[in-house]
């Protein structure tokens, strides 16, 4: 009996034993599986963090890159100064060429400038695809917040680029400001005045407001003299007297028609006949000159001839442009 029963124990222990191997070697797979699946999360993570982060510094700038970034970019500048003087000079040798030589000024620079700093990036400091992107989207998100307005007026002077509503050496009218374009930019573009007063205006404001271009393109444009006559005098005559004026003028371009409109108003509590006579100067930039010479001409004929008196006419004429 108690051989039976060693012989049970024995059977029951080796059981446990064996059960108890297996168990441990479950245990050893499974963990071996684990360190297995933490070292290649662990090789992942690092390919991953390798793949977005930046590269070295040093190997996108360098002293020698530096050197020649800062050259060719003093070259761009000589180079683009140089063609948007040749184009000036050019445009100021002809009346006719003028604006269209002109309109050439802004592209010139914009391009220039575009092609001068992409060659920089791409051609000398070449970073790769990631870093660019990376810093890209930075500064797009740094710069968007806090230069709105200059971005704004950057898409506008594309704007006008593209749509072209005026060029240089356009007369045109923005807001209160009346005058010559001398310039377009990314920024803004300059105007000088009739008082040769330089305006920069804003290119968001173009995009705003409505804007009048008295030529668009043409080197003549249309001048409006105004004078207030009585309303008793001959139409006739004083119509014959203003054509006169403007044709004898040696601003006037005569490929064009002159017309006299006469209009009923009421001036300083009185009635009185508004006389509009629009004439063409060949070049815009006598457009004021024209005006004062047509407008002098055409008083001193009328008083010459007899249509009007002067003390008629004292008081309640004004010289107008438009």
């Amino acid at each position: 009996m108690k051989t039976i029963l060693r012989l049970g124990l024995l059977t029951l222990l080796f059981t446990i034993t064996l059960f108890a191997q297996d168990e441990v070697k479950d245990t050893l797979i499974n963990t071996e599986t684990v360190v297995d699946t933490v070292q290649k999360e662990k090789a992942d993570t690092s390919a991953i963090a390798k793949a977005i982060s930046p590269p070295d510094i040093r190997e996108v700038i360098s002293v020698s890159k530096i050197i020649w970034a800062v050259i060719f970019l003093l070259i761009s500048f000589y180079v683009i100064k140089l063609l948007t003087s040749l184009l000036n000079k050019l445009s100021e040798r002809s009346t006719e060429y003028r604006i269209t030589f002109k309109g050439f000024i802004p592209v010139v620079r914009i391009l220039g400038w575009t092609v001068a700093l992409y060659i920089v990036i791409a051609g000398i400091f070449a970073p790769p695809v990631e870093t660019v992107l990376l810093i890209t989207g930075s500064l797009g998100i740094a710069v968007g917040f806090a230069s709105q307005d200059i971005f704004k007026n950057i898409f506008g002077g594309l704007m006008v680029l593209l749509d072209r509503p005026f060029q240089v050496g356009d007369k045109i009218q923005v807001g209160s400001h009346y005058g010559e374009v001398l310039s377009i930019g990314l920024r803004s573009i300059r105007i000088v005045t009739p008082d040769d007063s330089v305006v920069s205006i804003p290119n968001g404001e173009l995009m705003n407001d409505s804007v009048s271009n008295s030529n668009t393109g043409a080197a003549d444009c249309q001048v409006v003299s105004e004078i207030y006559l009585p309303v008793h005098i001959d139409t006739a005559a004083a119509k014959k007297i203003a054509i006169r004026a403007a044709q004898v003028s040696r601003f006037v371009y005569l490929n064009k028609p002159v017309a006299v409109i006469f209009k009923n108003e009421i001036f300083q509590n009185r009635p009185v006949l508004k006389m509009r006579i629009k004439a063409y100067v060949f070049d815009i930039r006598y457009e004021f000159a024209f005006m004062s010479d047509m407008t002098e001409t055409a008083l001193r004929e009328l008083l010459k001839e007899g249509v009007v008196s002067k003390d008629e006419l004292n008081g309640f004429n004004t010289v107008e442009h438009e």
